[in-house]
């Protein structure tokens, strides 16, 4: 039986998840619908997809008894509001990256998806590309010996995006790109809580982070240093250095392609996508699409990959890089 989805937000996110899902064989996963707050608009996102149903309102899909997962694909800001919709209304579900605005919001969601007894995801994609299993694959087996300090970097120039620079749409780096970094750290020191967390950065006039540097310290002596940006472009690589070698996920590192382990280069290639993508290598939706069925197939309850526990403290984390960078959002005083 394939996999039955449906897509929340007619969105740009939502058209490349669904360019990806042409990827994967149509008999593991099938789109069903698509829901957006606006009929016209999810008519015709179905019309360019070839999906079955068209929505108008989230709550017709959160009621929808035919399908299996909710892909989460709207505003970062909604995302605590529509996902507690489908949690309780008994729907498995894959939120969009960041999951939610704070790790209040963070731990509701965990908690209604607990309550229902149903599958909940952050969608890091990253976690499900070959090149970050590799990683974990080397790591587990101290192919660098003992790790001693990892880097990531990200920075896009989005300055003319207004979900970026406004403070109402959720804006700033940390949570659109920064958030890629601080889940790349925690992987490699496996979900381990920072002994200590210093950032510094610079804001925008609208009140969100434009660029910011965050240094962590971990137990045995092991740091990690991000810097991320919405106004710059950086090498938007990662590098983790061990006692014995390093391991460098070249850029894109949110969605890479190519590995490099002491010199050594691994290409690991994208399929070709069937229309044109709104982001970078986003053919690469597929992996997590299908880490989502192979996690329903099982009866898990959250993936392995990227385990709730480990979303609460990631978002723990960007909580506290917030308050020293100084960017408070509304729905921090909620």
């Amino acid at each position: 039986m394939a996999t039955r989805w449906g897509l929340c937000g007619a969105g740009k996110i939502s058209h490349d998840f669904s360019v990806a899902m042409k990827t994967l064989p149509p008999g593991d996963h099938q789109i069903a619908v698509i829901a957006s707050r606006s009929l016209e608009r999810a008519k015709e996102f179905a019309k360019t997809h070839g999906i079955p149903k068209a929505y108008g309102s989230y709550v017709e899909l959160a009621n929808d008894p035919d399908i299996d997962i909710v892909y989460l694909g709207v505003l970062h800001t909604e995302h605590w509001r529509v996902g507690l919709l489908f949690l309780k209304a008994g729907k498995n579900v894959l939120c969009e990256k960041p999951f939610a605005m704070n790790s209040g919001q963070v731990k509701d969601l965990v908690a209604a998806a607990k309550k229902s007894n149903v599958f909940l995801m952050e969608a890091i994609w990253s976690r499900c590309f070959p090149v970050h299993a590799e990683v974990r694959r080397l790591l587990a087996e101290k192919a660098v010996g003992e790790v001693k300090l990892v880097k990531a970097y990200f920075g896009s120039p989005q300055l003319h995006i207004p979900r970026s620079v406004e403070k109402e749409l959720g804006g700033g780096a940390l949570l659109d790109i920064g958030v890629y970094c601080l889940q790349f750290v925690l992987m490699v020191f496996n979900g381990e809580r920072p002994e200590s967390i210093q950032a510094t950065g610079v804001l925008l006039d609208t009140g969100v982070d434009e660029s910011v540097v965050v240094v962590m310290k971990f137990s045995r002596n092991r740091i990690a240093f991000c810097a991320f940006s919405i106004a710059a472009r950086l090498p938007n690589d990662a590098v983790i250095s061990g006692t014995e070698g390093s391991i460098k996920v070249l850029g894109p590192m949110h969605c890479p392609t190519t590995l490099m382990v002491n010199d050594k280069e691994t290409k690991y290639p994208l399929p070709e996508p069937s229309l044109p993508l709104h982001f970078t290598n986003s053919t690469g939706l597929r992996y997590e699409a299908e880490e989502v069925r192979q996690c329903l197939l099982k009866g898990l309850k959250e993936s392995p990959r990227m385990p709730l526990a480990e979303s609460v403290l990631l978002t723990e984390i960007m909580d506290e890089i917030r308050k020293q960078v100084g960017v408070a959002f509304s729905q921090d005083s909620q």
